[in-house]
């Protein structure tokens, strides 16, 4: 069986989550997505929110619009909440689960932390791309056509870096051929980049493709 293809939208990104599915063996692709945070297959879409997500979405009244949303793009849409540790009576959440279930339809997995989160996505995946039936597509993106669009494309799809900051690191470095020359100090001079994302950037950018041994 070939390794499952997940999307990743690349502003939600938690790089636990990202290393837990990089060691499943998931082939990872990075966009940004106009619903949902991990597209498993053409017809499942996943939404994760960690606890205070949640209730943060509850009380700004974002959840139930994000829903509709994505109940509209994909035939199962599903959701995952990580965590505990509520701070919102446990009638609000368990109101607010029951709803999202019987008046949206959307299934809810609860995980315990970003590495059982990992988990859950790369089951799914490679239960929907068994028999390569269900390959995940992007749906309703903006395809990149200036030079500007595909820097920030590029940088973007690191782990950690969402479209802001890597409009930021344009912005300091002036080109993507600066941030691979750049070194660590160099990169936490950028703000929003502390010495530990400095030093992931700079390996993912400089560390020698391993598969070119093979």
């Amino acid at each position: 069986m070939q390794p499952p293809q997940i999307i990743v939208d690349n502003r939600e990104r938690n790089l636990e989550i990202i290393n837990g599915l990089e060691r499943s063996g998931a082939d990872l692709t990075f966009a940004q997505l106009p619903v949902g945070d991990y597209i498993l297959s053409d017809r499942i879409c996943v939404e994760r929110k960690t606890s205070s997500d949640l209730e943060g979405s509850i009380i700004n009244g974002r959840l139930f619009e994000q829903l509709e949303r994505l109940k509209a793009s994909f035939e199962k849409p599903m959701m995952i909440i990580e965590g505990n540790g509520f701070r919102l009576g446990s009638n609000v959440i368990l109101g607010t689960a029951l709803k999202i279930y019987v008046d949206y339809g959307i299934p809810i997995l609860w995980s315990g932390d970003a590495l059982e989160t990992a988990d859950i996505l790369s089951a799914i995946s490679m239960r929907e791309q068994e028999h390569k039936a269900h390959e995940p597509r992007l749906v309703g993106l903006k395809k990149a056509h200036s030079e500007d669009e595909w820097q920030l494309l590029i940088l973007s799809s690191i782990p950690g870096v969402g479209t802001k900051l890597a409009k930021n690191m344009l912005k300091h470095f002036k080109s993507i051929r600066n941030i691979v020359i750049a070194d660590v100090e160099d990169l936490t001079k950028i703000d929003k980049i502390g010495k530990k994302k400095a030093q992931r950037i700079y390996e993912i950018l400089n560390t020698n493709y391993e598969s070119a041994k093979e």
